[in-house]
């Protein structure tokens, strides 16, 4: 299975409106996305909002993300993060990992994504410790 994970931070409390329109229409979208088996939503302090889905390739995430409501929305993301971050890896069974883990490989093997206001950490992924609790299941329709 491949696994997506990603972290984004909003820069700005006046970003939470807008981006909450595409984050649902970007779940409406996964739900029903070929490939996809399930996921996780993780809202974190100071406008921070972790993702982790599970596909059955690298591929069908890809088909997922440039095209849709996802698509539409990668481009504000450049304007209303001022941390973000992704990595993706592979891994046998079909359990999600936990967000302990995620958090893990984040630091070890995520790579910043481009932001054009990045603020202090967002380079070198220095951010603080998630909250882990609570999370959102998302599930495939």
């Amino acid at each position: 299975m491949h696994i997506s994970l990603t972290r984004l931070r909003l820069r700005s409390l006046r970003f939470l409106p807008a981006f909450m329109v595409y984050a649902l229409r970007s779940e409406s979208q996964v739900r029903s996305a070929s490939g996809f088996h399930k996921g996780s939503l993780l809202p974190d302090r100071k406008f921070t909002f972790w993702t982790m889905t599970m596909w059955d390739s690298a591929e069908s995430m890809r088909a997922y993300m440039t095209s849709g409501a996802h698509k539409a929305a990668m481009p504000k993301l450049l304007h209303w993060c001022d941390q973000a971050s992704v990595t993706h890896w592979q891994q046998d069974g079909d359990s999600l990992p936990s967000w302990e883990e995620a958090e893990f490989r984040m630091r070890t093997e995520g790579r910043p994504s481009k932001v054009l206001h990045p603020a202090s950490g967002h380079t070198d992924l220095t951010f603080e410790s998630p909250r882990l609790r609570p999370f959102k299941t998302i599930a495939k329709r």
